[in-house]
C-alpha cells in the first residue's frame, strides 16, 4: 500500500462572483447550500466562527468513522482555501480550492489528493476515488452551489 496516491481534479463554473462564492467554502457556510452538511458537521475550533487557518471541524456520516478536518490555508484575497482531513483507518486527504474570475461566473478549481491509511479497505477506497464517483460528487456540489446562489435555497437531492 505504501506510495498509493490518488489525485482528482475538477473545475466548476459557479454563477456568482468570487466575492460571493469564496465565503461559501467554509465548514459553517456550507450548511447553507449543501444538503445534509449541517447535520453531519460539528465545528471544534474557530476564532471567527467560520473558515480560517487552523479551523478544525469534524464530520460524521452513518456507518463511517468520524472525519477530522483542518483548514490549512485560507487566503480570501487570492481566492485560495485548503483543507486536510483524516478518517482513521481509511484515508488522509488534502483539498486545494482556487476561486478565480473578475465577475460571474467564477471558476472554481478543485484538487483532491487521497492516500489510503493502514487498515483501509482498498476496494472501497478505489470505488470512492474512482473518476466517475469523484465527478458525480463535485458535480453535485457545483449544481447545489449554483442553485443556492440563484434561489437562496438548498437543492434537495431526492426532490
Amino acid at each position: 500500500m505504501t506510495g498509493r496516491v490518488v489525485v482528482r481534479e475538477y473545475t466548476q463554473s459557479i454563477h456568482g462572483t468570487p466575492e460571493e462564492v469564496f465565503p461559501l467554502l467554509c465548514p459553517v457556510r456550507e450548511g447553507e447550500w449543501l444538503e445534509g452538511w449541517s447535520e453531519h458537521c460539528r465545528l471544534v475550533q474557530s476564532v471567527t466562527g467560520v473558515a480560517e487557518p487552523g479551523c478544525v471541524f469534524i464530520t460524521v456520516h452513518p456507518g463511517e468513522p468520524e472525519t477530522v478536518w483542518m483548514v490549512t490555508r485560507h487566503v480570501p484575497a487570492e481566492g485560495i482555501v485548503e483543507f486536510c482531513h483524516v478518517q482513521a483507518g481509511v484515508e488522509a486527504v488534502s483539498i486545494e480550492i482556487a476561486v478565480t474570475g473578475a465577475q460571474s461566473p467564477s471558476s472554481v478549481a478543485i484538487r483532491y489528493t487521497a492516500v489510503p491509511l493502514p487498515g483501509a479497505d482498498l476496494v472501497r477506497f478505489e470505488e470512492r476515488w474512482s473518476q466517475l464517483a469523484f465527478d458525480e460528487d463535485v458535480g453535485w456540489w457545483e449544481h447545489s452551489m449554483n442553485h443556492y446562489l440563484a434561489t437562496g435555497a438548498i437543492l434537495r437531492y431526492h426532490a
